[in-house]
């Protein structure tokens, strides 16, 4: 199992190139299996739940053609994606237990043959994330559901019928399944509640591509009228919001400058703006974001989790990491999930001053300086906190369980070398 080692110190300085949103990419590709047309997606992540993901398609009968790309003189990758008959209806255990967003599938499936089954997905141990708004609402369109054996069964008689459904919650998930069911249901589905991520306005965008009727885009409120038939189409996946995000925070912890290159400013907006609030330069441009750290005393603040546009969740471990060598005290407040701060006592291994107070909140009082020590990775988010601390810490830090990174984080190591860091990957039989 690979590791990543960090010397820390070392001010970074240079362009990052932010790669496609995982967050989008992953309900784009299960759109294709709504139509036997091909559906060609760009600027693809190189990520292992892309892998994972396009593994199950294929077990499915999905047929994947991979292509090489470039975009702003950086390698991307394109895949085109054509399902015209269904070798199985049914979403294993074996792939679903890597990656849970593999629930796309229960949508688009059901609505376009009537029948699937899908085992309970895992995915991150962030706390409960149940299924139940999924179910719920495809029940509201007249789905038959069982759940045995550990298996969704879903089944409908003919087609899903529109309905008026009022999430309990923002669901990101259920809003993206419900979207893409709703596609291809008989009349009009209405969805109030609706999250609002701009993966969401991804998926809206290509379903629009592919002949859907989808209204309400970037809004709570989303108006679905169902066509008996979609298209193939050609779609640009949206930057990742978190990627860059997580690399603006590298170049706040040790105080450098970087340009993301191909970030988009305006999906970032509320990070964007505590940092600018702790006197971190911040420069938006049209597609880019710079962050300049340099010679800045920075100031610790409150962050609190919210739905989008609020502060998002999935920073909440890398902005905890920069508090920790802030000036004065933050109040880090997680709404969102109830089990998110995994990444507490790691950073409390490598010298941070954290109290968590019950599952919600922990106050961060700053530091000098981290010191480098061996820490664990919990979950994707947690584990490039712990890369930030490293980055910040006096001496080595050794990173462990780095499959979490590889999950959320195409290339990691190379784009942080490529601006200063002293980091390298290593087998674990090179550690020995």
């Amino acid at each position: 199992m690979d590791k990543i080692k960090i010397i820390g110190g070392k001010k970074l300085e240079g362009k990052i190139f932010i790669s496609g949103a995982k967050n989008a990419a992953l309900p784009l590709i299960c759109a294709s299996l709504l139509t036997d047309d091909t559906v060609t997606l760009t600027n693809m992540p190189q990520l292992s739940d892309i892998k994972s993901m396009n593994a199950l398609l294929e077990t499915m009968g999905t047929k994947i053609d991979e292509f090489n790309d470039f975009m702003d003189g950086h390698e991307t990758k394109t895949y085109s994606y054509r399902t015209q008959k269904f070798d199985s209806l049914v979403a294993p255990y074996d792939y679903v237990r890597k990656m849970r967003a593999s629930y796309y599938v229960l949508g688009p499936v059901l609505a376009r043959k009537g029948h699937v089954e899908l085992s309970l997905p895992g995915g991150c141990a962030i706390g409960a994330r149940p299924m139940d708004i999924h179910l719920t609402s495809l029940e509201q369109m007249g789905a038959k559901i069982e759940i045995k054996n550990g298996y969704v069964h879903a089944d409908i008689d003919g087609r899903l019928k529109g309905a008026h459904i009022i999430f309990p919650l923002a669901s990101v998930g259920a809003t993206c399944n419900i979207l893409m069911a709703a596609t291809l249901a008989e009349g009009q589905t209405i969805i109030e509640n609706a999250a609002k991520e701009p993966e969401i306005g991804d998926l809206i965008t290509l379903l629009n591509k592919m002949g859907a009727k989808i209204e309400g885009i970037n809004t709570s409120i989303l108006k679905i009228t169902g066509v008996k038939k979609l298209n193939g189409a050609t779609h640009k996946v949206i930057a990742d919001r978190i990627e860059a995000g997580s690399y603006a925070i590298a170049a706040a912890i040790t105080k450098g400058k970087i340009e993301l290159v191909n970030a988009q400013p305006q999906t970032l907006q509320v990070p964007l703006k505590i940092l600018k609030s702790m006197g971190i330069k911040i420069e938006e441009r049209e597609n880019s974001i710079i962050v300049d750290a340099q010679n800045v005393n920075f100031e610790g603040k409150d962050i609190m989790t919210d739905y989008y546009p609020g502060f998002p969740t999935d920073l909440q471990a890398q902005f905890m990491a920069l508090m920790t060598v802030a000036d004065g005290a933050s109040l880090v407040t997680e709404q969102i999930w109830e089990n998110r701060f995994m990444h507490v006592p790691e950073l409390l291994r490598m010298g941070a001053n954290i109290n968590v107070h019950g599952h919600a909140s922990a106050i961060v009082r700053g530091v000098k300086r981290l010191s480098g020590a061996p820490v664990m990775a919990t979950d994707l988010r947690a584990s490039f906190a712990l890369v930030l601390a490293g980055l910040a810490a006096e001496g080595e830090t050794t990173v462990n369980r780095v499959y979490h990174l590889d999950r959320g984080y195409e290339k990691l190591d190379e784009k942080l070398k490529a601006v200063g860091a002293e980091i390298r990957r290593v087998s674990e039989a090179e550690d020995e």
